[in-house]
């Protein structure tokens, strides 16, 4: 018996990394999800990863109407929600001083903007007793040079949290943040070259990046009934880099 037996799951921005990997473990588990991401041709080989209970919806995080229509998607094939994961997310590093607006509202609009609107369009279709997760990042707790952009537009997800989990404790719905640290995957590759990505293993008591399944469980961890008494926490997987 899975853990997720029934349930049904939408995860954005899963088309590599984390979230690929949540997929991949959450359908193991039981469910049948729902993925997105901007380009068809890694949703189609994602979903061809996966393999099995999966649907692929084509979608911005930051286009409202994307978004709507990747409910009425789940709508027309499943009718509700049990498991939300808002993972899409974007930003790089830059100075201070030579931050662009452009940057800035990319990074902005995408995990800010974008996951508040996410579970804004899931919620008329969520059953009570759900799990929303939304994915933070350690850059928000710890303070690395350059990632001021990246950082701040993160560091909304746990207020989020807290007013959320008192907006829907009437329907017994649970809001967490996971905030992974470094973890090997394509957007840590693109924003960081081979000195910067040994900096970042350097803190990492164990010295040596975290992996996207590694990330994936914790994911399970938030979307089952394991942690039912879990609710409007930041959950902190960095492998101690940000307590040493």
């Amino acid at each position: 018996m899975g853990k997720l037996d029934g349930k049904t799951a939408v995860i954005t921005g899963a088309t590599s990394g984390m979230a690929l990997a949540g997929a991949k473990l959450f359908v193991e588990e039981g469910a049948h999800v729902f993925i997105t991401g901007r380009h068809q041709d890694a949703l189609d080989e994602a979903v061809k990863q996966i393999g099995r209970n999966v649907t692929g919806v084509r979608a911005d995080s930051a286009n409202l109407e994307d978004l709507d229509r990747v409910f009425e998607a789940v709508k027309q094939e499943k009718g509700s929600v049990d498991v939300l994961w808002a993972s899409a997310g974007a930003g790089g590093s830059q100075k201070l001083g030579e931050v662009t607006e452009e940057q800035f509202d990319t990074a902005f609009s995408v995990n800010a903007r974008g996951t508040l609107f996410t579970v804004q369009k899931a919620l008329p279709l969520f059953n009570d007793n759900g799990s929303i997760i939304m994915t933070g990042s350690n850059a928000s707790v710890r303070g690395y040079p350059d990632w001021a952009v990246y950082a701040g537009s993160k560091a909304v997800l746990p207020a989020y949290a807290r007013v959320w989990v008192a907006e829907l404790r009437d329907r017994r719905i649970r809001v967490n943040v996971l905030t992974p640290g470094q973890v090997s995957s394509p957007m840590m590759e693109k924003n960081l070259d081979a000195q910067m990505m040994a900096v970042f293993e350097s803190v990492i008591p164990r010295r040596e990046m975290g992996r996207p399944e590694e990330i994936a469980s914790v994911a399970l961890f938030l979307a089952s009934d394991d942690s039912s008494y879990v609710n409007g926490m930041e959950l902190v997987a960095d492998g101690g880099s940000t307590v040493i």
